[in-house]
């Protein structure tokens, strides 16, 4: 066992203790680097808990530089649940579902409690982070449907492809829905390697999907549906055995294991289905939730406790390549959970699909050894936006000047405790049928219309949007709608929707469901 007063050996910590009676351990010490990891071993039968707990806060708070070189060119990770609930992991407050691997990273790192999507639904939410503007402004305001043609423009310079074309080894694992035409596939994107799914989610067992699939096939049909389709790796389907969130895992373990023989950085962006529908779970998993009595609620509890796992194996595996200490984890969701299913997205008013503070506020944290403040709740905007320019920065990459981003590099402001988007508008936009739900925030105001009636509240004193104060402040209300209605204005036509009834009034009327979205009462 590992003594406090030994820490010098293992972590370049000068520390000279006295404990007195009441276990209380006054120190001094010169820090220099540290390896998190010997304080593991420390005898808790000789230390109290909460001196220890003091300890490790204390010299992480001393020793975290977030400055970074360009020689350094960190490892990235974006690890990213599809539909999790605001509240549905521990370090959001969950009460009934248990997270671990998932609340340890996010206790030694640096939670956003104010973390915004650009989009309430699934693929244009991934297609902001992949090109960092917001997917309106190229017409991807719809998920795209099963065999399209379309996909994300190849216009739009993706954030895989930044990295990869300044050296980085870019791997994509899981949920893709950005197109799946070849030439829109992961590996024409910028990433050297695939393994996943390209449309909006997929069935978990393989027995029960291939036999549905293979009956397809059978039977002659064309256009089956892409949740029963075989898996694909890089291109050419695959034969899947597992239950897929763990597929998932096992496929990024195995990235990260090649990535370590490579004399080069590299960028994985391991995006699972779970817990997205169909509400199914292993029943091993189940049954850690039996105190759960909705069963639905408890086979979503079992969907998110197999990405902890499978975020456990991968943590594992970055402590035994070594390259645990030198990668920057990104987790969150890419929207809010589903307001009337298994979700939940408490105390946040609304879900998927709308623009209250369910929609597109969702679970987040930044997590890296060293360079990220461990132990901290971040409660100014962070914006999935504003991956894009703030990894090219920590990279050493400068984005082209052509490329147009509507996010910006936080990395300064995540580090010191600032906002960084002062006195900014942070928009959102989902259309309806016959009808628009779009919002704006600026500072603590925010400005909402949703079925037809504008709002107004304070999300920083109401976080759960229950407060109207439009009629007491009418003309804050009207400045606020006014600059939205500026952003809607310049959007693209949408490249596809839904379904094909909705085609043709958009092309008659020419964006049809704005009209009256803009008008007060």
């Amino acid at each position: 066992m590992t003594r406090i007063e030994d820490a010098h050996a293992h972590t370049g910590l000068d520390i000279r203790t006295i404990v007195p009676a009441d276990g209380i351990i006054s120190f001094t010490l010169s820090p220099s680097r540290i390896n998190r990891r010997c304080f593991a071993n420390v005898d808790r039968n000789q230390y109290c808990l909460g001196t220890l707990l003091a300890l490790v806060l204390l010299v992480g708070a001393a020793t975290v530089d977030c400055q970074v070189n360009a020689a350094e060119r960190p490892n990235f990770l974006i690890i990213m649940c599809d539909d999790l609930g605001y509240a549905d992991v521990g370090f959001n407050g969950a009460q009934d579902i248990t997270t671990p691997a998932l609340d340890e990273l996010a206790a030694n790192g640096t939670i956003c409690t104010t973390a915004y999507v650009a989009h309430p639904v699934c693929g244009p939410s991934r297609a902001a982070i992949m090109t960092g503007r917001y997917p309106h402004n190229f017409g991807e305001q719809f998920n795209l449907p099963d065999h399209h043609e379309m996909g994300t423009p190849l216009s739009e310079a993706f954030l895989s492809k930044l990295l990869q074309d300044a050296g980085y080894f870019t791997g994509a694992v899981g949920k893709w829905h950005l197109g799946q035409q070849p030439q829109y596939q992961p590996n024409q994107r910028g990433f050297d390697e695939f393994y996943g799914v390209l449309g909006g989610g997929h069935q978990y067992f393989p027995d029960k999907y291939r036999r549905k699939y293979e009956a397809a096939v059978k039977a002659g049909e064309k256009n089956i549906t892409m949740n029963i389709s075989p898996l694909q790796r890089n291109g050419k389907d695959v034969r899947e055995t597992e239950y897929v969130t763990d597929a998932f895992s096992r496929e990024a373990v195995q990235f990260l294991e090649k990535a370590s023989t490579k004399d080069q950085p590299w960028f994985l962006y391991l995006s699972y289905t779970a817990p997205h529908s169909p509400i199914e779970a292993k029943q091993e998993d189940m049954d850690r939730f039996a105190h759960i009595g909705d069963k639905k609620r408890r086979t979503y509890a079992g969907m998110v406790y197999a990405v902890d796992r499978g975020v456990r194996r991968v943590v594992d595996t970055l402590k035994s390549t070594g390259d645990f200490d030198d990668t920057l984890i990104i987790f969150l969701s890419d929207n809010g959970g589903k307001a009337n299913g298994s979700a939940s997205n408490a105390p946040l008013k609304g879900g998927k699909r709308g623009v209250e503070e369910g929609g597109y506020r969702v679970p987040m944290f930044f997590h890296w050894p060293l360079k990220v403040p461990a132990g901290q709740k971040f409660q100014y905007p962070v914006l999935s936006l504003d991956f894009y320019p703030t990894l090219a920065r920590l990279a050493g990459v400068a984005i082209p000047r052509e490329k147009i981003l509507d996010g910006k590099d936080v990395w300064d402001e995540l580090c010191t405790g600032t906002n960084p988007h002062p006195d900014e508008m942070i928009y959102a936009m989902s259309h309806r049928s016959g009808f628009t739900d779009v919002s704006g925030r600026r500072n603590q105001w925010k400005v909402s219309r949703t079925r037809k009636h504008w709002q107004l509240y304070n999300v920083v004193e109401d976080i759960g949007e229950t407060n109207d104060l439009s009629k007491q402040y009418p003309e804050l209300l009207e400045k606020m709608v006014s600059d939205v209605e500026k952003w809607g204005r310049n959007h693209q036509m949408p490249q596809w929707h839904y379904f094909e009834s909705d085609y043709q009034p958009w092309e008659d009327n020419k964006q049809p469901f704005f009209d009256g979205t803009f008008n007060l009462p």
